[in-house]
């Protein structure tokens, strides 16, 4: 776990550095009204991480193997208005997120990284394949967001 709790390390660092120096006109720019801007792909982050932090904590406690429930990511960015939200909120709120997430992932016992988990679409794996999945679209997001 330690890779890729400092996979996540680096990949904040990133996202703060990009993020906190780009001009709201480049944040908030849309290529197309079904596209997301970099702002809302940040705020889609904000979703992402708020609802793996809960099943990070949960699968610790929750009868096995712990259901992973699907989120209306689309619904979720339209909702929480983060095309018209400040970026900087944005990104605070992403990185507090991320943090609270590392630190619940470094702590993480060999047992409970093993634990069952049930994918929405009806696979069996374990927290770690989520854990390190989650690290994996975080990157992507990144990717996307700092690229151009």
């Amino acid at each position: 776990m330690k890779i890729v709790v400092d996979k996540l390390d680096q990949l904040l660092k990133e996202a703060f550095e990009a993020i906190s120096k780009m001009e709201e006109s480049s944040v908030s720019s849309k290529s197309s009204q079904e596209q997301w801007s970099k702002k809302e792909i940040l705020g889609h982050l904000v979703d992402s991480a708020l609802h793996n932090l809960q099943r990070f904590n949960e699968v610790q406690f929750q009868p096995q193997p712990y259901k992973v429930k699907r989120y209306d990511q689309d619904e979720l960015v339209k909702v929480n208005r983060y095309q018209t939200a400040d970026s900087l909120e944005i990104l605070g709120c992403f990185l507090a997120l991320n943090h609270r997430i590392r630190a619940v992932i470094a702590q993480l016992s060999d047992d409970i990284l093993s634990s069952a988990i049930e994918l929405p679409n009806g696979k069996v794996s374990n927290l770690r394949f989520l854990i390190v999945d989650y690290v994996n679209h975080l990157e992507n997001h990144i990717r996307q967001i700092t690229r151009d």
